[in-house]
Formats: C-alpha cells, structure tokens, sequence
C-alpha cells in the first residue's frame, strides 16, 4: 500500500485525539459483493462439475456433399430410429389455439396422460392445467407430471398448486431439484415440452404454460409461440421421450398396452422425434441442424428465440448462401427479449453472418419465442431445442423433424407471416451499435455456451 504524506498522517492523529470516547461502530461488511461472488462462484463450480462429466463435443464442419433428396441424407442426419410414416401433424400457433387443443386432449383421456414441461406457474394458464390435470386424476386416469426445479421453482410454482394435484391422485415429480448437495446437476436442464394422452395423441414444441403465452401474439403481453398436434406413429417417440426422463427421475419403468398401444397410420407426414440429452454422444437436435444446414440447396429459413450459433455453425450458414442458398433468421426483437444477456450473446455472432450474406430479422410485436425451421420447402422441425449450446448440448430437449413437402408449406406460410412483423437488421445497425450493447456482448462472452 502507498505510504501517506506525513501532514496528513498528523492530521489524522489529531481527528482521532479529539473523538469522544464510546463503544466503537463495528466495520459494515460488503454483504452483497459477497453474496454475489459466492454465488457466481457456485455456479461456476456447478457448470465446472456438469461438464466435467460430458462426452466430448462433435465439431460440425461438414462439406456439401448431398442434398436432403439425396438417399445417404436421412440416415446421416437422424440420430436412433428412422423417420416414422403414417403421421397426422397440425400446426398450433400461439396460446388461443395451443392451449384449448391441449386442454381438450387431457379431458379426453380414459388411461393415462404423461405430462412434461419446462415452464408451468401459478397463474390463470397453469391453474387451468392444473385443474384439467387433476380432473382426470380424480377420475382414475393415471396422471403423470414431470417439472423441471429451474424452470418451475417455488416462486413461479405455489407449493399449494402442487398439493392439488397430488391430493388429485397426480404423480407430480420435480426433474434435478435444486438441493444443495445436488449442484452437479445445476446445469442439466429438462428443457422439453410433452404431452402424450392414452399413447395414441400427443403434443410437443416451444410453450410455457404461464401467462406469457395467452392471446395470439396481438399484444407485448402475449408471446408468439408454435405448438404441434401429432397423432399416428410418432406419438411412440414422444412418449419413450416423457419415459427417459420420467424413469431417470422416478425408477419407474412404463411399459404396457396403456402406454404403448398400437397405431394405426393417422396421415402421411414422416415424421422423426429427435430428442436431445448431454448424456448422448452426439446432440440429437444439433446434429440434425447442422446435417441440414450443410445439404441445404436452395433455402434455410431459421426463426429462434434465441439464436446463438457458435463458429462451426456459422461457418455452414454462410457456406450455404455462397452456394446460392437463401437464408434468413428471425429473432426477438432487442425490445422484446426476455434474456437480455442472450439477446447479447447472439448479436455478438451477427457480424460475420450479415457480412456472409445471412438475413437476420427482428419479430416487432412481441418476444417470439418459436424453434423452428425449414429447409429446401420439404425438411422442416419444431420443437424445445434452442439454436444455442445450451440447447444442443446441455439440456434435454425434443424435436419433431417433418420430411413432408405439404407440412413444410404450412411452415413456409407461417413464416412469412412472423417476417412481415419484423424489420431487417443489417450489417450496418450491427455496426453502430451502442457502446453499451457492445460492452453486454464482452461481459457474456465468457458464459456464452451457458446462456
């Protein structure tokens, strides 16, 4: 420490001279700074801890060596069992259509209804979920509900909530609980949305069931969001997608005619459910993206919530469009984002991408929410999996992938829709961002692939 200047020195020694003698004021700690550095520790501990134990991750540079018509594409692209025909698919978009759909498939079970979710609060949306739940619980339906501690904690999801349901007779389990001896699991999320009825109907992709999702995107209010409606053969994966989980967290096997019965072809999409996990050797969702994006021929239209491509995947986007390939992705708006630390982290990446050629467009209304897209207007997907490495590599997630030239119009259709509520992002907007975004984006680099 640099010694004082003797005056002042003496200075100080008189003030202390004329104090009036009394009990010393004791020394106030910097309580916040060490709450938070403790807590900023914890979780690099924890996230040192999760990866510790990951597989290795698979780097996609991949050359344009087929397209998605090409025999080789399916089997290269699709991780475990191959696409599944004979599907009925409808499109679901945003709370007033998603949300009575779903309701109506759960006041329809007769056997079982398995239900996992990331996101599910104590608000108008979940008390009419958890009343449905229940509902068919106390009618003898074996109800089954599978939440995930971070996305669903005590704050969000009232204790009392979850009494109803299992004084209903719900089975209501909680995926890696937040307990103390349990921080290596801190960064293992069950990111996945399912609900699988009697075996025979099923639901997956982006929701939350909270208010946020209500209405039809008409408000900030209200998030733009895409669900979808599957029966006929994939309903299996779905439900072996809720079983993984649901017998990682319980022990319990689910196996029988009340969980797998047969199906009958229901319409003609094929169909994949790609679920993802960072206990898999390679990452479902992340594979199959990648694969796609390095096929592509003539377009990729990507629309995520949040998008943050590392440098491999990048690099495949803009090969894509210097092969002719065109390519756009809409995101939330910097207005309309509900993880500003995300939002950041992706822009980082737009430079290089914008520079390459990418479209970036930014959804106006409301924060959007989707994971979805299509490619060359006949391979498409929706689902839980963000366009990030926590997605791809971190938690679990599910997604259907649609090898369906009339599906994938459908998509087409909607997409167009979302882009003509956004504005372009150009390459000169990235260029003069401010001095703070720009200092955000350096604060999250080090955490990004956590984000």
């Amino acid at each position: 420490m640099k010694p004082e200047p003797q005056a002042v020195g003496r200075e100080r020694v008189l003030l202390r001279s004329v104090k009036t003698s009394g009990p010393r004021r004791p020394k106030r700690q910097p309580v916040f700074a060490i709450i938070l550095v403790s807590v900023a520790a914890g979780y690099a501990f924890a996230i040192t801890i999760a990866k510790a134990g990951a597989p290795k991750q698979t780097v996609y540079e991949l050359p344009h060596d087929f397209t998605l018509n090409a025999p080789t594409f399916l089997p290269s692209a699709l991780p475990g069992a191959a696409m599944t025909s004979g599907n009925r698919l409808e499109l679901l978009e945003n709370g007033d259509a998603i949300f009575p759909a779903m309701l109506a498939a759960i006041s329809s079970a007769r056997k079982t209804v398995n239900f996992e979710a990331y996101i599910f609060w104590s608000d108008e949306v979940g008390t009419r979920f958890r009343d449905a739940l229940a509902e068919r619980a106390a009618h003898g339906v074996a109800v089954r509900v599978l939440l995930d501690a971070i996305g669903s904690p005590g704050r969000r999801l009232r204790a009392g909530d979850v009494d109803v349901l299992r004084h209903a007779g719900c089975h209501v389990e909680f995926f890696h609980s937040m307990k103390p001896w349990m921080l290596w699991v801190f960064n293992h999320r069950n990111h996945r949305r399912v609900l699988v009825v009697d075996g025979t109907l099923g639901f997956t992709g982006g929701v939350g069931f909270a208010d946020p999702w209500r209405g039809n995107a008409d408000s900030k209010e209200h998030w733009r969001d895409t669900q979808v409606r599957v029966e006929g053969p994939a309903v299996r994966g779905l439900q072996r997608a809720f079983q993984e989980n649901w017998s990682e967290v319980t022990g319990e096997a689910l196996v029988g005619e009340e969980f797998f019965p047969a199906l009958l072809q229901a319409g003609t999409s094929a169909v994949a459910v790609v679920p993802s996990s960072p206990l898999a050797p390679m990452s479902g969702a992340g594979r199959v993206y990648a694969i796609s994006l390095a096929a592509a021929a003539k377009e990729i239209w990507i629309a995520n919530s949040y998008f943050l491509p590392d440098d491999a995947t990048a690099g495949l986007l803009v090969a894509a469009v210097k092969r002719g390939v065109d390519v756009r992705v809409i995101v939330p708006s910097d207005d309309q984002n509900d993880v500003p630390a995300t939002k950041a982290a992706g822009r980082s990446s737009f430079g290089p991408l914008l520079e390459g050629g990418v479209k970036i467009f930014e959804y106006q209304p409301t924060m959007f929410h989707l994971k979805t897209m299509v490619v060359d207007g006949v391979f498409s997907t929706v689902g839980s999996a963000n366009f990030d490495d926590r997605s791809f590599h971190l938690n679990e997630e599910i997604n259907l992938f649609v090898y369906d030239g009339a599906f994938a119009g459908q998509m087409k259709e909607t997409y167009r829709r979302d882009l003509s509520r956004c504005r372009p992002y150009t390459y000169t907007m990235w260029r003069d961002r401010s001095l703070k975004k720009r200092v955000t984006e350096w604060l999250v680099t080090p955490i990004r692939s956590e984000l």
